[in-house]
């Protein structure tokens, strides 16, 4: 790992992305160069707490004329985030994506040109630590029940649902235990939808409202009892420091790591 890491952020003037900003300028062996954003309207930005200033461009094409920093962290959505994932890779510089939307393929099409390249990106669906660690004791609790529910609740703008880290659960309950859930059928829904999703048995439930900004409920059932397991995100500093880990992680990568567990290691403990 490099002493200083340059870092640039994409959707910098965004919400989160501000945040990653701040994060990078108190952060020990990080350096914040600038970032881009499509609402961009100058070419420089402020670094938070200093009398610094960044390069500000509206595309990463363009910040990378100016700049090349040694990793770019993204918040984007979709194709969006695709399309920037692999603009870094092809100019060498690595990627901490917090990006939703990224369909298998498109993870496909990012491993096969990281590797190719040799350029680390680390992709995850939630930066929180909790919220990883809730994931791998789910998917442990997994094997002892045979009902479950899942309750994620974010703010009001959130465009997807259920959120990534939802299916990223439920998914690594699926795997912990090995197979799918028993499920109730309703015999009568008087309201359609009420029981929610169904993902291999496992009941999954959305909120979106405002002064929310994310929340991850498992309720796992078994005879007589049952056991629920919840994370908080208060606000988006949250997801800092699992952010500043990828950064420091990822510039030892050569590839495409997917998920904070396996930055962790939690992933060896399951072995």
């Amino acid at each position: 790992m490099t002493s200083e890491i340059k870092v640039a952020v994409n959707g910098v003037l965004g919400r989160m992305g501000s945040t990653v900003l701040v994060a990078a300028a108190n952060e020990p062996g990080v350096i914040p160069v600038g970032g881009a954003d499509i609402a961009a309207s100058s070419n420089e930005i402020r670094i938070p707490g200093t009398d610094e200033t960044g390069v500000l461009a509206t595309s990463l094409k363009s910040l990378f004329q100016t700049v090349v920093p040694d990793v770019v962290v993204d918040f984007t959505n979709g194709e969006a985030a695709k399309t920037s994932i692999l603009t870094c890779i092809e100019n060498g510089v690595r990627v901490v994506s917090g990006s939703t939307g990224l369909s298998p393929e498109d993870l496909d099409e990012i491993a096969q040109a990281s590797s190719a390249k040799g350029v680390g990106v680390i992709s995850a669906s939630n930066f929180a630590l909790g919220a990883v660690l809730l994931m791998h004791l789910a998917s442990i609790a997994s094997k002892y029940f045979d009902y479950a529910d899942l309750i994620e609740s974010h703010h009001e703008m959130k465009v997807d649902a259920p959120s990534g880290t939802a299916l990223s659960i439920a998914e690594a309950m699926i795997e912990g235990r090995g197979g799918s859930f028993d499920h109730n059928e309703a015999e009568l829904e008087t309201l359609a939808g009420t029981r929610g999703g169904s993902f291999e048995g496992i009941n999954v439930h959305s909120a979106r409202m405002p002064g929310r900004v994310a929340r991850h409920e498992v309720v796992f059932g078994a005879q007589g009892q049952t056991l629920t397991m919840i994370h908080d995100s208060i606000n988006r500093e949250s997801f800092m420091p699992g952010v500043m880990l990828g950064v420091k992680k990822v510039v030892d990568e050569t590839g495409l790591v997917i998920g904070l567990a396996n930055v962790l290691g939690l992933d060896k403990l399951k072995q």
